[in-house]
């Protein structure tokens, strides 16, 4: 007994003095205090305050930029009208666009009456055409506007690298894209240029490309240059490596649509079936399918199943397009 009674206080003293030595050894030894005037006497060293000055002041940028593209896209989430129509090229009015939909939605009212389609009929389809068909347009020339330009800006980028490594200002070889490249680039880079000349400085100049061309590559454009123009750096370079990121997310766009392109067949053939087999049905015996559009539960059935297609194609569309 008093044998366990020695070991357990031997233990206990052990542990005590491990507990003492972690805790209060630093403490007594200077250790600490040490490596405290060490860290402050390696941060008061010219090469050190200078290289941590300017990580803080890159980092301050970067995080100026993400700031600014996170606003940017909650911008984009509500989108004017009129933006959006310089967003698909057109030079309309906003009041313009509005009469156009008012009319074609009259129009399709009066013809599906005429036809007899019957009153809700002829308010869906009205609806459908001067409220959705020219949105829908505005969306349709809006993307095909963004491929042109970003077919052509790897090569105007290139060129502007080209020109500085020969020695010619960046707004000289800006000027130079401006004249030589395809619509829509060259209208945008003449509106960069026309912003820098009335005193906005250019860096911003370009950041405003975003707003006219929604794309994540015209945002990079002008984040590279506005980082340039206010940290300096080897322009070239930058714009070399801005070049080779553009052409690879090409490549990699190229290569999604080739991969979804069996998924695509897919939707496109199941989601012409219905109209299909309806023509052929009515081709052969038209008495046969003439009741969904005679008969008011036939009219009704009809336009459950235009509903419920139009849903599953825009869910096969939602699934089969991927971004990147």
């Amino acid at each position: 007994m008093q044998m366990q009674s020695l070991a357990l206080g031997f233990f206990a003293a052990v542990a005590v003095g491990g507990v003492a030595w972690v805790f209060v050894y630093p403490l007594l030894s200077g250790e600490k205090q040490a490596e405290q005037r060490r860290s402050s006497v390696a941060r008061t060293t010219p090469q050190v305050r200078q290289i941590e000055k300017s990580q803080r002041s890159r980092r301050e940028q970067v995080e100026g930029s993400l700031r600014e593209i996170e606003a940017r896209n909650q911008r984009q989430k509500k989108v004017a009208l009129a933006t959006r129509l310089a967003h698909a090229g057109l030079d309309w009015t906003t009041n313009k666009f509005l009469t156009v939909s008012a009319v074609l939605g009259v129009l399709v009212f009066a013809v599906t009456m005429v036809l007899g389609g019957g009153l809700t009929a002829a308010a869906g389809l009205a609806f459908a055409a001067g409220f959705g068909l020219p949105r829908w347009m505005l969306g349709f020339l809006k993307k095909r506007r963004e491929k042109k330009f970003l077919t052509a800006l790897p090569d105007a980028v290139d060129v502007i690298v080209r020109g500085i490594k020969a020695g010619l200002p960046l707004f000289e070889s800006l000027k130079v894209v401006a004249a030589d490249s395809p619509e829509p680039l060259k209208s945008e880079f003449n509106a960069i240029i026309e912003t820098q000349a009335i005193g906005m400085p250019l860096g911003d100049a370009c950041v405003r490309l975003y707003d006219r061309m929604p794309v994540p590559e015209a945002n990079f454009f002008g984040i590279v240059i506005s980082i340039q123009q206010k940290s300096g750096g080897n322009l070239s370079e930058a714009l070399g490596n801005l070049s080779k990121v553009l052409r690879d997310r090409k490549k990699m766009a190229e290569k999604i649509q080739a991969m979804s392109m069996e998924a695509k067949a897919s939707a496109g053939i199941i989601g012409s079936l219905p109209p299909i087999v309806m023509l052929l049905v009515y081709l052969s015996t038209p008495d046969y399918i003439a009741l969904l559009w005679t008969h008011p539960t036939g009219r009704l059935m009809l336009a459950g199943c235009v509903v419920w297609m139009t849903a599953g194609i825009l869910v096969m569309k939602k699934m089969i397009n991927f971004d990147f």
